[in-house]
């Protein structure tokens, strides 16, 4: 019986000294795991934090849940005190406890009025580094809502916005390849559809409209790219980024016998057979 207890009794200490939190554990602390630290350098850190009473324990819980390798970087807010498994476990499974920026990117931003967005709220992102790794990604940044923590930067951005791409346009690909046009092709008539639209029930017209000027070799004439006024055919390349219902509409346009639109100042909109109907929508319509 005394052997039980004197089991049980040491049980309790080592629970106590190794598991337990530190008595001064700093409830609402927020610590960063940075990137490249090792198992070491970052039980050392926890410890120096009152994060984990023993550096061993920790570094043994880690390496049961899958090894150093597995360590995930990142700031972690610890609003409560933790035994030492569940910080380990938190820290292999990226649990970081933060609640993340959300940062809404229009349609039709293009990439400097997206790199604006994020410099406004990710502390690490640069945007002149954004703007050159995106030199050649006009049109393919997916517009949407993103969530990201303030240690993220401009890579974190670029793979989340890329992958979202991806993920929205790769559904459509049959159909593109159905279309007649390059994948290339819809993109750039997608964002002079969004940058010409006024909402969803004109972007399908306007395709059909700009499409039918490609295909007769009138110039396009929008006024989001105004290269479009000087020559014939689609611009070089993008003028900004599409959202999905533009990348459709580009992909499927609503054919029509109009040549000419144009908008009120309430965006309401007008469309003519012929230079002389839109025209007489000029003087009526735009006063």
């Amino acid at each position: 019986m005394k052997i039980k207890q004197t089991i049980l009794i040491i049980c309790i200490v080592i629970s106590f000294f190794f598991l337990n939190a530190p008595v001064d554990f700093p409830i609402g602390t927020i610590v960063e795991i940075e990137q490249g630290m090792g198992l070491r350098s970052v039980s050392l850190k926890l410890k120096n934090e009152n994060i984990i009473r023993s550096r061993l324990i920790f570094e043994a819980f880690v390496i049961l849940y899958g090894g150093e390798k597995h360590l995930k970087y990142s700031d972690y807010l610890f609003e409560e005190n933790l035994p030492v498994y569940r910080i380990a476990a938190r820290i292999v499974r990226g649990e970081h406890g933060m609640v993340p920026n959300s940062i809404t990117i229009p349609e039709g931003f293009n990439v400097t009025q997206i790199a604006d967005a994020f410099s406004a709220k990710l502390e690490n992102f640069n945007k002149e580094k954004f703007l050159l790794l995106t030199q050649s990604k006009e049109g393919y940044l997916f517009p949407d809502t993103y969530f990201f923590l303030k240690e993220n930067d401009e890579q974190d951005v670029l793979l989340a916005m890329n992958d979202n791409f991806e993920k929205k346009v790769n559904p459509l690909r049959a159909r593109i390849a159905s279309s007649g046009k390059t994948e290339r092709e819809i993109i750039i008539m997608a964002s002079l559809v969004e940058g010409e639209a006024k909402g969803d029930s004109d972007r399908e017209y306007i395709s059909g409209i700009l499409w039918r000027r490609f295909s007769i070799g009138i110039p396009l004439q929008v006024d989001v790219a105004p290269v479009t006024y000087e020559k014939r055919g689609l611009p070089q390349d993008p003028v900004g980024n599409p959202g999905l219902e533009a990348i459709r509409a580009a992909i499927s346009p609503k054919n029509s016998n109009y040549l000419y639109y144009l908008h009120d100042a309430e965006g309401n909109i007008y469309y003519a057979r012929t230079f002389e109907e839109h025209r007489q929508n000029v003087l009526k319509y735009l006063k």
